[in-house]
């Protein structure tokens, strides 16, 4: 029976795909997974602790359980540490380079004119 669906092969001389902009997923969504990552983390941390009793409960040492069950412990707390950081950089604002010397207004670091007043900002490029 023939394939209703055919491969095609990539022509070298066509353009790459776009790439499609990743945006970062809500802070409530990566506090909770960094919550439930913790609770994870900490269940490991008390299996792994449970099994190095037992093995030497028992006289039979395993190393090869142990590194693989640590193993697992340090891949979560990368994860972890890849959620901070995503969190970081979502909850981080933009710094403010100050007020505008007329009217006291706000300005924001890449204004080049008072949304207030109207003034052009000191240092600002262009101005």
């Amino acid at each position: 029976m023939p394939s209703l669906f055919k491969r095609r092969k990539a022509d070298p001389t066509a353009p790459a795909p776009a790439r499609h902009r990743r945006y970062l997923p809500p802070p409530s969504r990566l506090r909770r997974e960094r919550r439930a990552l913790l609770r994870f983390r900490e269940q490991r941390i008390r299996d792994l602790g449970g099994v190095v009793l037992e093995m030497y409960r028992q006289d039979d040492f395993r190393q090869d359980v142990v590194y693989e069950q640590a193993a697992e412990v340090v891949a979560l707390e990368d994860r972890l540490r890849e959620v901070d950081r995503l969190l970081t950089a979502r909850t981080a604002r933009r710094e403010r380079t100050g007020r505008c010397a007329r009217c006291g207004s706000p300005l924001h670091a890449a204004a080049r004119f008072c949304p207030s007043c109207g003034q052009p900002v000191e240092g600002a490029a262009g101005a």
